[in-house]
């Protein structure tokens, strides 16, 4: 008992001993031993009534702790709480008359963006009335031959259009960053489109409306037993392709059918084209393969009537090794003479009277030579469809494996919103240089000019169809660029058994042939939304031949830097 009385002391002793003070100090003071033995009563005292204040103290805790959090949830909005704000000046005295101020140039910047909108707006609906009534009949007028530009010409009425809609959608944008200073709640998005909902059905680079049901066409009826053979000698594919359709405009002026040529004097067109899809096109055997004519002649054939086109710089455009090669197929031929002079290197325009009244004849078989050059009735022949009835979008198509192939590349590799580019370099440099203005464009300078049309187009990505070297096209990917990044230039990839997209090609043995790579190259830019092509080059014309056709061909179409002249050309060797 004694024990637990002197230690209850000690405790105590512990207690009153003040927090600064040294435990030896607290045992020499002389006051020491009377608080001991008088005040034992007192410190007990005290002792009770802390711990009573202690205890009083935690429940009073206890009980108000959860009535502040109850008060705090419902008087107070947490997620203002992690929200970032601007800093704001105490709306007194001189601060307050600047926050004045500024509001009313906001108010007054916005009254006057309204006006600017409604401007604009009368501009828009001025150029929809142009579109509708002016710019049609200006475009059909015949009679319209002004030296000067224009002021309803497609190019510049689709500009001013860009224009406006361009400005409007920053009015928009203005107006709705002004407005977010005024209005609570909710954050403003700076990427939306402020545009109004009447302008979505509008777009830079639309498609052209090719009014095909107005047309001009001849009907091709030919006569049976009675054939025009097609003889195509100048450049490559794309210019054979040419001058095959011109010569089935021809043939069916002339009431005759088409002999496609031999694969042994030219290209092997059946692996590229679908022959058969012509004379579906038409509901008549209107075309036949040389194999097909000369199952019909019984390896008797002879042309019955030679007639040149050109007569310079030889007659029929024809060298004495062409002429060996279709007398190897087992032709025989009757003399070659021209019906008028006419030279491949400055040819006549001639109407279908001229052609007509030339080259009718009643023998079985007759040739009239390479016919690329010939100017007949070139916007009749060049309108988008052709100058032919038929019941298809054309004639001269790719083959539906090469169509597929091409679908199927798009669907892997580019999407459904694309430019394509094609970018003739290999032995261009001469050939453009040779002509005034040259055509051929520095690097840095033509990726100038595809930025441009990647900005109106708005579009992610850019197929590139070229046979330029690697130091040329990594040069010209490091300067494609567009909202600061690099626009990928896709090219089509080397074979590769774990891609299936050229599945159909590999399947029917059509792999590794130059045509049909060129052909799918064609159909793929054909499908663009947007197209850049090279100036000067068939193989681009025939691409915007198909794209005119299928009804692909965009208002941003253009040859690559079109209007512009190179900012460096060579000297002549």
């Amino acid at each position: 008992m004694m024990e637990r009385e002197s230690s209850d002391e000690e405790e105590d002793r512990e207690n009153l001993i003040s927090q600064n003070a040294r435990p030896n100090e607290v045992v020499k003071s002389p006051n020491h031993r009377l608080r001991s033995a008088f005040r034992i009563e007192d410190d007990f005292r005290a002792r009770f009534s802390g711990a009573a204040r202690r205890f009083n103290k935690r429940y009073l805790f206890a009980i108000f702790l959860p009535m502040v959090i109850l008060i705090l949830y419902f008087t107070t909005d947490l997620k203002s709480l992690f929200q970032m704000r601007m800093p704001t000046f105490k709306d007194t005295g001189a601060n307050s008359a600047s926050i004045n101020r500024m509001r009313e140039s906001e108010l007054r910047a916005l009254y006057l963006l309204k006006q600017q909108e409604l401007e604009l707006f009368k501009m828009w609906n001025s150029t929809a009335l142009v579109n509708k009534s002016n710019f049609s009949s200006v475009n059909n007028s015949t009679d319209n031959k002004n030296n000067g530009v224009d002021l309803f010409s497609s190019p510049m009425l689709e500009d001013l259009k860009s224009r406006v809609f361009s400005q409007l959608s920053l009015n928009k944008q203005i107006q709705g960053i002004l407005l977010s200073s005024h209005e609570s709640g909710g954050s403003l998005d700076l990427t939306e489109n402020y545009t109004d909902a009447s302008f979505s059905g509008w777009s830079r680079c639309r498609k052209v409306d090719q009014r095909l049901p107005e047309r001009r066409t001849i009907e091709w009826n030919p006569r049976s037993n009675k054939y025009l053979l097609a003889i195509c000698v100048s450049g490559q594919m794309s210019n054979h392709l040419i001058c095959l359709e011109k010569h089935m405009f021809f043939a069916a002026l002339l009431n005759r059918i088409l002999v496609i040529p031999s694969s042994k004097v030219d290209y092997e067109f059946h692996r590229v084209l679908d022959i058969e899809h012509i004379n579906k096109c038409l509901g008549r055997k209107v075309v036949v393969t040389f194999e097909g004519f000369a199952e019909s002649k019984k390896n008797h054939m002879h042309v019955d009537k030679f007639m040149c086109y050109f007569s310079l710089p030889q007659p029929c455009y024809m060298d004495d090794e062409r002429v060996k090669k279709l007398k190897g197929l087992g032709l025989s031929l009757s003399k070659v003479e021209a019906v008028w002079k006419e030279d491949v290197k400055k040819p006549n325009k001639r109407k279908v009277e001229d052609v007509v009244a030339k080259f009718s004849s009643d023998d079985n078989v007759i040739a009239i030579g390479d016919v690329f050059f010939a100017d007949v009735e070139r916007e009749w022949v060049m309108q988008p469809g052709g100058p032919i009835a038929h019941k298809c979008k054309t004639l001269i198509e790719p083959s539906r494996l090469i169509l597929l192939t091409a679908q199927r590349f798009i669907q892997t590799f580019l999407g459904k919103d694309f430019i394509a580019l094609h970018f003739r370099r290999h032995g261009f440099l001469k050939f453009c240089n040779a002509k005034h203005p040259s055509c051929f464009y520095p690097v840095p300078q033509a990726a100038d000019c595809i930025n441009r049309v990647v900005e109106r187009a708005n579009t992610p990505v850019i197929y590139l169809s070229t046979d330029a070297a690697e130091s040329e096209t990594g040069l010209l990917q490091s300067l494609v660029v567009w909202n600061g990044k690099t626009v990928p230039l896709v090219q089509r990839p080397a074979r590769n058994s774990a891609e299936k997209w050229d599945a159909l090609l590999y399947r029917h043995g059509l792999q590794g042939d130059s045509q049909v790579e060129a052909m799918l190259d064609k159909t793929i830019c054909a499908l663009s939304s947007v197209f850049i092509g090279s100036s000067g080059s068939t193989f681009t014309e025939d691409i915007l031949r198909l794209r005119k056709d299928w009804g692909s061909a965009s208002l941003c179409d253009e040859y690559l830097c079109q209007g512009e002249v190179p900012n460096f050309i060579a000297e002549d060797e």
